[in-house]
């Protein structure tokens, strides 16, 4: 009998709280703000993509590198998390390059932090959606800058098999290094 009162007790919670979700969803209109539309936007790039990375301004050894950029929903479509490395390269990020970038909605605005190889954790906030264009824009940083940290990222989907990453990287004695990759889905 116990068992039957608490499935019931359960039963009705779920109940409530769907009808309490869906009223709130009817009475906002059913609008979807700026960030929800750009999150959902850099949703539809999930897969895996390849392309080269440019530099400017250019340095020695690096730039024209083959990229594999990796994005994946995750954690009920709450997440979408974005890895980078260089084509190729073993997938052991103790040794090579591998930053980790994390997109997640923190009530009205879009939101990234990025897991940068140089040892700190920036963070960027998206700015209304113009047309296809998501841009972000510095908004602080854990752990040291010594070795610099990045500082902005505009991603702009071209369509479903292309996409361009625009990434800017702030040296130490705030020098911009600008990383441009132009992606194509990998098959």
């Amino acid at each position: 009998m116990k068992s039957f009162q608490r499935a019931l007790t359960v039963a009705t919670l779920l109940a409530l709280c769907t009808i309490a979700f869906s009223t709130a969803f009817a009475q906002s209109g059913n609008q979807r703000s700026d960030a929800e539309v750009s999150f959902d936007r850099l949703k539809t790039l999930a897969g895996t993509w390849q392309g080269k990375v440019t530099l400017d301004p250019p340095m020695q050894g690096m730039g024209n590198t083959a990229m594999q950029v990796s994005l994946r929903v995750t954690s009920r479509g709450n997440a979408l998390v974005h890895e980078m490395k260089e084509a190729g390269s073993p997938d052991d990020p103790a040794k090579y390059d591998h930053p980790v970038t994390m997109f997640y909605l923190d009530s009205d605005r879009l939101l990234l932090t990025h897991y940068c190889d140089a040892g700190n954790r920036p963070r960027m906030v998206a700015r209304s959606a113009e047309g296809k264009v998501v841009e972000f824009d510095f908004l602080d940083v854990a752990g040291g800058t010594g070795h610099g940290h990045m500082y902005h990222a505009v991603f702009t989907p071209i369509d479903s098999n292309h996409h361009i990453e625009d990434w800017t990287y702030m040296m130490p004695g705030d020098k911009p290094m600008h990383a441009h990759m132009e992606l194509e889905r990998a098959k």
